[in-house]
């Protein structure tokens, strides 16, 4: 039984690593085919076509596609990013310190979003047709019906204009101290646990509520357990697998929600180089940011696969 397990995780990992060949191929070429030329983007309307030309040829620009990604593979499996075109600087230069910041975002994020929804989660799920529950699972599916950008813009308009609590920026460069700090993080941090909290409320209350259907949860209350103790002992620890699959599920949703955040906040992290990188057709820039957030969700997807895997009664 246990090599069968052992098969389904390493079945599971190989999936993902073809996955993430397709995920580079798919990124590449998508990048490439951006319009605009390069090298006419960097020198500008005033150069020649002879420094174009001369410039297409130094960046290998003209070499076929499937040279050039083959070339960008083989980097990326020596850890070279590649160089900027606009900067002149090594990508892992430039992305280093962003990615910083945007694991911060996203770890602050995950510390304060994962213990409130799986507490509303769990409640909701003890007091099932109560008015408790009624009210978080309307909340929850409104919020869901909510895109990321309009959760951001309501957060602006009534933290940073109406009430004047918070910036409408974040600057991580003015954080001087602890409450400056808190203010910066304070909308970003906002607008994501509200976009990955709603998700994980409801597939954390739809796996409580069905573990508490199964017979042995049944005939512990028939024992006399108490609902605390019956969900607490007996329902929760068997529904753990499907609960941290959902918590991984929402988490990877958090790769999209950053990007939204870190464009409308102007906060310096790895989605918002990115997205100045496509303004200037920074292709290596571009190829690498985009790579690490499809890295990041496949890692996460597959996480979350191997728990379930692992967590499975019948399996093990």
């Amino acid at each position: 039984m246990k090599s069968g397990v052992l098969n389904l995780v390493v079945k599971r990992l190989g999936i993902a690593v073809v996955t993430l060949l397709i995920v580079l191929f798919a990124v590449f070429f998508a990048t490439s085919m951006l319009p605009g030329d390069t090298a006419s983007i960097l020198l500008g309307q005033a150069a020649t076509p002879e420094a174009v030309a001369g410039l297409r040829e130094a960046m290998h620009l003209n070499d076929p596609a499937i040279l050039r990604f083959l070339r960008w593979l083989f980097g990326l499996l020596h850890g070279d990013l590649g160089t900027s075109y606009a900067n002149d600087m090594p990508v892992a230069a430039l992305i280093g310190g962003r990615l910083v910041n945007t694991m911060k975002l996203a770890a602050i994020t995950a510390l304060l979003s994962v213990p409130l929804a799986l507490t509303l989660g769990i409640t909701a799920a003890m007091l099932r047709g109560s008015l408790f529950d009624r009210a978080v699972t309307v909340l929850s599916i409104g919020v869901i019906s909510v895109p990321e950008f309009m959760v951001a813009t309501l957060a602006v308009l009534l933290f940073a204009v109406y009430l004047k609590w918070l910036p409408a920026l974040s600057s991580v460069n003015e954080a001087h101290s602890l409450s400056a700090l808190v203010r910066i993080y304070a909308m970003p941090v906002i607008t994501l646990t509200f976009v990955i909290s709603a998700q994980m409320i409801r597939m954390t209350r739809a796996a409580v509520i069905e573990t508490l259907s199964t017979p042995y949860v049944e005939m512990a209350l028939l024992k006399g357990a108490s609902r605390g103790r019956m969900v607490l002992r007996h329902a929760l620890p068997n529904a753990l697998g499907p609960i941290v699959n959902a918590v991984a599920l929402s988490l990877s949703y958090l790769v999209g929600g950053v990007i939204i955040v870190e464009t409308i906040f102007n906060y310096p992290g790895i989605a918002k180089l990115m997205v100045d990188a496509v303004a200037t057709r920074d292709l290596p820039l571009i190829q690498s940011c985009a790579m690490i957030f499809c890295l990041g969700y496949l890692l996460l997807i597959t996480a979350a696969d191997i728990i379930a895997i692992m967590s499975n009664p019948r399996l093990r």
